[in-house]
């Protein structure tokens, strides 16, 4: 090779390499990988992901398919073929999907039962991006693309040279409907499988439109290919059309959902693709999600700091998502999961309030405010059409999981500022769930009665998990009398929910210094093992739920006998080994394993009910062991890749807890004005408020050593506190941060900086 053309070459490849790099280090959304999290099995989850192509809180997910028909884990690392491009809603693998279809190309004899028309990839032939997917199908020689809008999709089939190029279209079993329509180039059908119900007159309505003529269309039912019809109603149809192609030629696809009707799936794909080519659609979602993400902007981490933030930034942004529609007259409009109507309104659904009350909302409070403002109306009309609120909705009631955490949810989000929805409504909602058992376990207070009437839910009187409810239900309450004093409700009426917010007193077992299950006589559960998992807790043991007093950390302390032993007995969570008792599940769960191998001895973060622990320490003027164990776990548990969570992700909730505490805060207290502070993980953090004001969060001498907080400044005056206001941040703030490798002793350590607790609380 002459020098010449060497160096021409080498010219080239810098300048293509410095656009390359610019693009990474500019845009937010080149730093995000949908595949983290998705190195996962029922029995180890790094996170339980899959890689969701999508648009912010769009009501159409799409996703490739490793797993087979009906399998919650939809699409696994380690997998070798992919069976189609499926539309999902899945919130997680456990709550598995609902309304799901697929598509997948072909090439050659018609096939179409998943394993047979299953192909061979590898992920040196995918790219993945949030608005972007594209793989190459090697047994079939085509290369797939997408790229989606909120309620439809536009996918790129590029063909080799055949005369036998199709494409597959499966509604899935459990009853479905396929129409293939010639003339138009257009496909109709339906599915009406979902893994959590009964879901009245459910069915998830698509549309699909071809940029080619049909050379051949045949529909399917089971493993039977039907010839002589056109139209299939069956346990389990499909359909394949077919063309004549060229080699690299393209075939382009349109593809829309409703939960209404066909002619809505039709208004959604024109309104939301209208005449936009692939590029296009492409090109709008990707500034979608760049304008969402770059609300944030982190600078001065490592590369891999920074890619992993916005990887969970991109997690924070989709569930609950949209169910509702906007028809012919871009009237808001949704199909009920409750009774099956079509009403007008906002709905979303995909969201467990058990996990998710805990940061994923206050996340949503703090930087994106208007899509929660949607949501908490969405949530007046699932109390109207179902009479409860969802505690988890996938897409109507699901019955799962404890608590009655939709009380956080909605007085958090009327505490932290939104306004113009029916607040009254919703509180009548919370004030009915809180004093009444629902048709279902999982909606208002599993043994209520019990509770209302002892303080406490036994644990003699076959009510599950019952000490998790209690410490739960008392938290739950404590948001109800916040809402209640901010909404002017009588003092008599609040002060009820005031005194039950105290009942997490009633399993405290001064003997281990723990929450204990507490029998209907008075008398503790016997025998007692703190490392039991289960029983009366839910995925966890003591040593996790003793700290679910989230309302009166102060009072907790009191209780564990004053601010040393109360620091020591949170020392004691990452000093003890990680012994586990599983017989009451009779096996090693998940979330157990992963406590097992993180090497952080009882501390499990893996599953939500102890994230909020590392914050306690300002509560007891240890802060300095706040920043080291939050920077520990940001360090250890987290990275932009594959397995890189260290248990379920759980629709946005593990990964708030990361971007908060990237941030500097958390919020261990909804329903209160106050962030915990911990330590920025960035030189630099700028955060773009809806309001048009910023908040800058600076620690110019940040690194891997400097992990400790030395001094810190607000708005240019120092500042001792160990917690921020809300409403103070969103006036617009800088936040300076002195950075140090050693921790300074005295910050923080005066009770006058603590943040907040019921039982200090000056208002009462």
């Amino acid at each position: 090779m002459c020098r010449q053309f060497q160096a021409f070459l080498l010219l080239i490849l810098c300048i293509a390499g410095s656009a390359h790099a610019q693009s990474n280090g500019t845009d937010p959304v080149d730093l995000v990988n949908p595949l983290m999290g998705t190195a996962s099995k029922p029995s180890l989850s790094n996170g339980n992901t899959y890689p969701a192509i999508a648009v912010p809180w769009g009501m159409n997910f799409w996703t490739p398919q490793t797993g087979k028909m009906g399998d919650g884990w939809a699409y696994t690392y380690d997998a070798d073929k992919i069976r189609g491009f499926k539309q999902t809603h899945q919130p997680s693998p456990w709550m598995n999907d609902y309304g799901q279809f697929s598509v997948m190309p072909g090439t050659g004899k018609l096939k179409f039962n998943q394993d047979d028309r299953a192909s061979w990839f590898s992920h040196k032939s995918e790219i993945v991006k949030p608005y972007y997917y594209s793989v190459y199908l090697a047994d079939a020689d085509v290369t797939t693309e997408l790229t989606t809008t909120e309620r439809a999709a536009q996918f790129q089939f590029t063909f080799p040279k055949t005369d036998s190029a199709f494409v597959v279209i499966d509604a899935f079993d459990k009853g479905s409907y396929i129409k293939i329509i010639p003339k138009e180039r257009k496909i109709i059908g339906y599915s009406t499988r979902y893994a959590r119900g009964p879901l009245p007159n459910f069915k998830n309505y698509f549309v699909i439109y071809f940029d080619q003529p049909f050379a051949l269309n045949h529909t399917w039912h089971a493993n039977t290919l039907a010839k002589d019809t056109l139209e299939m109603t069956s346990t389990h149809a499909g359909a394949i059309v077919g063309f004549k192609t060229a080699k690299g030629q393209q075939v382009h696809m349109q593809v829309a959902s409703s939960f209404i009707s066909f002619e809505q799936a039709d208004i959604s794909l024109k309104r939301e693709l209208g005449k936009d080519n692939f590029e296009a659609t492409k090109k709008k979602s990707r500034a979608i999600w760049n304008a969402t993400l770059s609300k944030i902007k982190v600078e001065g981490g490592t590369p891999e700091q920074t890619k992993t933030f916005y990887s969970s930034l991109y997690r924070t942004l989709f569930f609950p998502n949209k169910l509702y529609e906007l028809d012919a007259k871009q009237q808001i409009v949704h199909w009920s999961p409750y009774n099956g109507k079509t009403l007008p309104g906002y709905m979303f659904a995909g969201t467990g309030f058990w996990d998710t009350f805990r940061a994923l909302y206050p996340f949503l409070n703090l930087m994106y405010p208007s899509i929660n403002k949607e949501m908490q109306e969405g949530l007046i009309n699932d109390y109207k059409e179902g009479g409860w609120l969802p505690e988890w909705s996938s897409p109507g009631y699901a019955n799962i999981m404890i608590g009655n955490n939709s009380a956080s949810v909605v007085s958090d989000a009327y505490i932290k500022g939104m306004r113009g929805y029916d607040i009254e409504t919703l509180y009548q909602a919370l004030t009915h769930g809180a004093n009444n058992e629902g048709p279902i376990s999982a909606v208002g207070r599993a043994g209520v009665k019990y509770y209302n009437e002892l303080g406490y839910v036994p644990y003699d009187v076959k009510i599950n998990e019952n000490a998790a409810r209690t410490l739960e239900y008392a938290y739950d309450d404590f948001t109800i009398y916040q809402l209640g004093r901010a909404l002017n409700k009588p003092k008599a009426e609040t002060e009820i929910y005031a005194k039950r917010a105290m009942n997490y007193k009633n399993l405290f077992d001064p003997a281990s210094g723990l929450m204990r299950g507490k029998n209907k006589d008075g008398s503790f559960q016997s025998p007692f093992s703190p490392f039991k998992w289960g029983d009366a807790f839910t995925e966890g043991n003591s040593w996790h739920y003793s700290w679910s007093v989230f309302q009166d950390i102060n009072g907790l302390v009191k209780l564990m006998g004053g601010n040393k032993n109360f620091v020591n007995k949170l020392d004691s969570v990452f000093i003890l080994p990680p012994t586990f008792d599983d017989s009451y599940y009779g096996g090693v769960i998940h979330e157990i394993r992963e406590m097992q191998i993180a090497n952080m001895g009882q501390y499990a973060h893996g599953n939500q009910p102890i994230q909020h622990m590392i914050y306690l320490y300002n509560y007891a003027g240890a802060p300095w062991k706040t920043q080291y164990w939050v920077r520990e776990t940001m360090n250890r548990m987290y990275q932009a890749t594959p397995d890189g969570y260290c248990g379920d992700e759980d629709n946005g909730q593990t990964s708030a807890w990361y971007v908060f505490s990237a941030m500097g805060f958390y919020p261990v207290t909804p329903a209160t004005d106050q962030y915990v502070l911990g330590a920025p993980l960035f030189k630099k953090i700028t955060l773009s408020l809806e309001n048009g004001k910023t908040v800058q969060i600076n620690a110019a001498a940040n690194s891997a050593r400097n992990k400790y907080v030395q001094t810190m400044q607000y708005n240019g005056k120092p500042y001792e506190k160990n917690w921020l206001s809300h409403a103070e941040l969103l006036k617009g703030a800088v936040l300076n941060f002195s950075m140090s490798a050693t921790p300074d002793l005295q910050r923080g350590t005066k009770e006058s900086a603590f943040p907040y607790s019921l039982s200090t609380d000056p208002g009462r």
